[in-house]
């Protein structure tokens, strides 16, 4: 169940919508995690920082596509 974190020249690669339905499946394993960690059951700790990276490095290829939309 180990996922590694993507680099983000393969994030680049995705379209707008991959990269929108990879941020909202991330951000709901974070949830998902931040309920384990509340109720003493996260196994692996760490694993809400590397989610968070990512979740951080997908939204900024989002912004970048969206401002080289607005900017033609």
């Amino acid at each position: 169940m180990a996922k590694t974190a993507k680099k983000v020249s393969e994030i680049r690669e995705k379209t707008a919508v991959e990269l929108a339905a990879m941020c909202r499946d991330l951000r709901q394993e974070l949830f998902n995690l931040r309920l384990q960690k509340a109720s003493s059951r996260l196994e692996n700790p760490a694993r809400l920082r590397l989610l968070r990276r990512e979740i951080a490095r997908v939204e900024t290829v989002l912004s970048e596509l969206r401002r080289k939309a607005v900017q033609g």
